[in-house]
C-alpha cells in the first residue's frame, strides 16, 4: 500500500498568490479554482477566491491551499509566529511544511527561493542531526522546516 501526505494550507485571502508563489518555487503543475468556477454567482464578494488549489511537482513537492470563504485579511489562518529564543524554538504555530532532500546542494535552491520576503528562524546550514537545516516563515505566514534526510 502507498500513502500520498498532502500539506493542506488555508488562507485569509492569499491562497492564490501563496500558490502561485510555491510554483515558482518548486516547479510543477499549479492548479486554481475560485468559488465562481464551482457556481457562486461572480457578483458575490470572494467568488474570485480559490476554492481548490493544488501545486504538483514531478520532484513530489505537492501542497494544497484555499481560501476560508468570506476572509480577505490575507496570510495563512491561524497565524502565530515561531522565533529562537535562548537557543531554543519557540513557536505557537499549529504546523510547519517541512521539506526535505538528500543534499544540501539540492535544497539550497528552494531555500534561496523561499527566503525571498521571509524571516529566516535558523539559516540553513550543517547542524547536529543533519548535513543542513533551516527554518524560515516564509511571506504568506507559513513557517518551513527544511533538512537534509540522506536515502536510507
Amino acid at each position: 500500500m502507498t500513502i500520498q501526505t498532502t500539506t493542506h494550507l488555508n488562507f485569509l485571502g492569499d491562497a492564490r498568490a501563496a500558490l502561485e508563489f510555491y510554483n515558482s518555487v518548486f516547479g510543477g503543475h499549479l492548479v486554481i479554482n475560485t468559488y465562481a468556477d464551482f457556481g457562486m454567482p461572480a457578483d458575490v464578494p470572494g467568488s474570485d477566491k480559490v476554492v481548490f488549489g493544488l501545486v504538483a511537482a514531478e520532484n513530489g513537492f505537492r501542497i494544497m491551499g484555499y481560501d476560508i470563504p468570506g476572509e480577505t485579511d490575507g496570510s495563512i489562518a491561524g497565524g502565530g509566529s515561531t522565533r529562537r529564543e535562548n537557543n531554543t524554538t519557540v513557536t505557537d504555530q499549529a504546523l510547519f511544511v517541512s521539506i526535505g532532500s538528500e543534499t544540501l546542494d539540492e535544497l539550497q535552491p528552494f531555500w534561496d527561493l523561499l527566503a525571498v520576503d521571509a524571516t529566516i528562524i535558523e539559516p540553513l546550514a550543517a547542524s547536529a542531526w543533519s548535513a543542513g537545516f533551516g527554518m524560515l516563515t516564509d511571506r504568506f505566514g507559513v513557517t518551513w522546516s527544511v533538512s537534509v534526510t540522506p536515502a536510507q
